[in-house]
C-alpha cells in the first residue's frame, strides 16, 4: 500500500538521501584504476558510518536472492547491469561503472545510482551513460501532479528507445519512504496517461537501466544477484529518489555537482 507523505516527512527523506548523495560522491572520487571493488564498499560504508546512517542493502534478500546481499553498495561493472557484489576485481582502464546505494536515516530512505569510466572513456559508453542520464531527466520532469505512473515511463522509455539502446524487462523503478521498495512499480517503458495518478507526497526511485545492445534480455549470474545482459553489451544505470509536490518534483538525492 502506498504512503502519501507528509512535507516533514519529505525533508527527513532529503537527509537521507543526502547522505546517499555523499556516499556515490566519494565513491566516484575513490574510483580508479587499480581500485578494487570492495574497497568502493568500504568507502560507501565510511560516509553511512559518519553520518549515522544504515544500509537497505546490507543484508537485504528479496525473494529472489539465493543469499542476504552482503554490501552496502551494487558495483555493476561493463556487462553488468544492476546487482553486481563487489569483489576483489580491481577496475581497468575503460572499465564502465554503475554505482547504486541506499541510505537508512532517521526512519526514512534514499536510494540513488551512477554510472561512469574508468581511466580513458569509450566514445560508445559515454554515450550510453548520457542516455540514461537523459532518460531519468525525463523520467523526474514527469514526475509531477496530474500525470500518471505511464507518463514517467513513456518518457524513460522514449529516451531509451530513441537513441538505440534496450531496456530491462521486468526490473524499474519504485516507491520509496520508510523501506527502501514501496509500491507503486514505475516501469521504464510504458503508455502516457497509464496507471496510478501522481499526487503530492508519492516518492519514488525512478531508474533507467539501458542495454548498450539494443536488446531487452539479460540473465543472472552463478552469484545469483548480479544481472548481465546476454550480448555481453555494456549497460548503464542512473536512479534518483524523486518526492512529487505541488511545486514540482524534488529530487532527494541531487548531488552537489548537479
Amino acid at each position: 500500500m502506498m504512503e502519501l507523505k507528509t512535507d516533514t516527512s519529505i525533508d527527513a527523506m532529503y537527509e537521507a538521501g543526502q547522505v546517499v548523495a555523499s556516499a556515490l560522491t566519494a565513491v566516484r572520487e575513490a574510483a580508479d584504476v587499480g581500485v578494487s571493488l570492495l574497497e568502493l564498499d568500504e568507502v560507501a560504508r565510511e560516509v553511512l558510518r559518519a553520518a549515522g546512517a544504515t544500509s537497505p542493502f546490507l543484508g537485504y534478500r528479496p525473494s529472489f536472492a539465493p543469499t542476504p546481499f552482503p554490501a552496502v553498495i551494487c558495483a555493476s561493472v561493463n556487462d553488468a547491469i544492476v546487482h553486481g557484489i563487489p569483489d576483489g576485481y580491481r577496475l581497468r582502464d575503460g572499465d564502465l561503472v554503475s554505482i547504486d546505494c541506499g541510505a537508512q536515516l532517521g526512519g526514512w530512505a534514499g536510494d540513488s545510482a551512477i554510472s561512469f569510466t574508468v581511466g580513458t572513456p569509450r566514445p560508445a559508453d559515454v554515450a550510453l551513460i548520457g542516455a540514461a542520464e537523459r532518460a531519468l531527466a525525463a523520467g523526474i520532469e514527469a514526475a509531477v501532479v496530474g500525470n500518471r505512473i505511464g507518463d514517467i515511463a513513456h518518457a524513460i522509455g522514449t529516451v531509451c528507445r530513441g537513441a538505440g539502446y534496450g531496456i530491462m524487462e521486468d526490473f524499474g523503478g519504485h516507491g520509496i519512504g520508510r523501506r527502501m521498495h514501496e509500491d507503486p512499480a514505475v516501469p521504464n517503458e510504458g503508455r502516457p496517461g497509464r496507471g496510478m495518478p501522481l499526487r503530492h507526497g508519492m516518492c519514488l526511485a525512478i531508474e533507467p537501466m539501458l542495454i548498450g545492445g539494443g536488446t531487452d534480455s539479460y540473465h543472472a549470474a552463478p552469484d545469483g544477484w548480479t544481472l548481465r545482459t546476454n550480448d555481453g553489451t555494456r549497460a548503464a544505470h542512473a536512479e534518483h529518489t524523486v518526492a512529487i509536490t505541488e511545486n514540482g518534483p524534488r529530487v532527494l538525492t541531487a548531488r552537489r555537482t548537479e
